[in-house]
């Protein structure tokens, strides 16, 4: 007699510790696959607004301005802009409070440092995630294999006559865990990998300017004009 090995057959017959199994991975599959896709797009824009605001930034003006563009509410602020903002505003907020040069200073950095690591947290959202379903999938993969196998044996040794046959549909259903397991593992692996990196060189861009920018401010309070380039007056 004929076995059926399709896939979906082997699927629908499984124990139901194997099917809990495969739902499991395959749930993992489809969130990270959704992160995935969701991290690529804003992990995209985040370099887009980095480029767009250097640009601004660096082609000269007065700050007061970039700060007041910046804060239009028509447009779109990236996490550089973000971080400009909350070092501009304190920093006039202390020299209105005509507060000491180091104090203001002090100041500025603590507001920006807070909001680099608002933008940070923002950048790393759902990346550990990829990391767990990456560590964790083969191992649920492996455990319903090891089940399914170790159902397809009992059953074997409970029959008189056994045949390749009668343990061939166990194996295979226990398999399919294994290879789901893998299914959602590479891609969340790879996800992670890349995913990580891409945050790391981006953060790395907004502490570069963080320490340009406080340069900028302390000339400034040094009484050499407040612009990025040149000595344009407020």
């Amino acid at each position: 007699m004929a076995v059926d090995l399709s896939i979906t057959h082997l699927i629908l017959e499984a124990s139901l510790v194997v099917q809990l199994v495969m739902l499991i991975l395959l749930l993992g599959s489809i969130s990270s696959w959704a992160i995935i896709i969701r991290k690529y797009r804003h992990l995209k824009q985040a370099e887009a607004g980095v480029e767009a605001f250097e640009d601004s930034f660096w082609s000269g003006g007065n700050l007061n301005e970039i700060y007041s563009r910046s804060e239009q509410p028509d447009l779109e602020s990236g996490g550089m802009e973000r971080i400009f903002r909350a070092g501009f505003r304190e920093f006039n907020r202390m020299r209105q409070q005509r507060a000491q040069p180091d104090a203001t200073m002090e100041s500025a950095q603590r507001s920006m440092r807070v909001a680099l690591n608002r933008e940070m947290d923002q950048l790393e959202q759902y990346v550990p995630y990829l990391a767990t379903v990456g560590s964790t999938s083969p191992y649920i993969g492996l455990f319903g294999t090891v089940w399914g196998i170790m159902n397809s044996f009992l059953a074997l040794g409970a029959m008189q006559q056994a045949t390749l046959a009668t343990v061939a549909p166990g194996i295979a259903e226990a398999l399919i865990a294994t290879a789901l397991g893998l299914f959602a593992a590479i891609p969340a692996v790879i996800g992670y990998n890349r995913f990580s990196h891409h945050a790391e060189r981006i953060t790395n861009r907004y502490e570069m300017f963080m320490e340009e920018f406080t340069s900028i401010l302390q000339r400034h309070l040094q009484g050499r004009g407040l612009s990025t380039s040149g000595p344009i007056e407020q």
